[in-house]
Formats: C-alpha cells, structure tokens, sequence
C-alpha cells in the first residue's frame, strides 16, 4: 500500500483552514471543530438491538482574554467526542489513517488511530485526556492524517 503525498489527500478534503501549516508532504493535519463531552452510558449487545451510543454534552470553549479571537477548551481528565473541521471523501481504492499527534500526546491527551473509508463527514474521533486537564484552542492541529493506496 503505497502511501500518498499531503497535497494528493488534500485534495480529497474540505474545509481545510489554512493549507499552507496544515499540507505536509506525507500528511495533513486536522483541525478542531467542537468538542463534546462522552455521557455515559452506551451499550452494545451481539445482534444490535439493545446498541446505544454514548450521549454527547457539548462544551463550550471560553476566551482566556476579552481580545482573544479564538476560544480555548479547558478539559478535565475523561473521554471527549472531537468533530474537526475537515471532512473526507476518498475514492474506492483508497484508506486514510487517522493518527493523533506528537503534540497532542506530550500535553496528555490522546486518541486511538483509526482507518477511515469512502466518505467521511464529519470526521470525528474520541479523544482521551489522561492528565489532570488540558487546553485545546479552536481550531488547533491535534491529528494527522495519511493516505495509502490499496492495490
């Protein structure tokens, strides 16, 4: 599966912010839309009858300073629904992987990598926050994603 360049799965991508600090040669880097908070409980069962998503409470991000255009998220430790801005529609013989990145796991959160295929809006991923609290300004880069193609 050979992977793809940052500006073939850009392509494939709207709603990017600003191409030219998310495009990198084997990647993009998504962007933060809105955060929800994971309620418990969700419930999966063997046939899908009794499944259940989680619920989701929206937060909602607040300005450190009254000049501050942007708002940031201020999250305790738990499980947090994360939609970027960016979706994805991939043709058939391609597969993207979802990863979080380096900076998002020094600040201590983190998300499972995913494949994603064929479309994809919004592209959504659970993001775990195991240090006592972290911030996420709007907008900010916290996955990368890759492209291959399947042969």
């Amino acid at each position: 599966m050979p992977l793809k360049t940052g500006k073939t799965l850009a392509a494939s991508l709207e709603g990017i912010i600003l191409e030219k600090f998310q495009v990198h040669r084997f990647a993009v880097d998504l962007t933060v839309k809105s955060i929800s908070a994971a309620e418990p409980t969700g419930r999966v069962d063997f046939g899908g009858g009794e499944y259940a998503a989680a619920g989701r409470t929206p937060v909602e991000p607040v300005r450190e300073r009254p000049d501050d255009s942007y708002k940031w998220w201020s999250l305790p430790r738990g499980c947090y629904f994360v939609e970027f801005n960016e979706t994805l529609k991939l043709a058939e013989d391609e597969i993207a992987i979802l990863e979080p990145s380096d900076r998002l796991m020094r600040a201590g959160g983190s998300h499972a990598p995913a494949f994603l295929r064929g479309t994809v809006a919004p592209i959504e991923t659970l993001l775990l926050v195991d240090v006592p609290r972290i911030q996420i300004k709007q907008n900010a880069r916290i996955s990368h994603l890759r492209l291959l193609s399947i042969e």
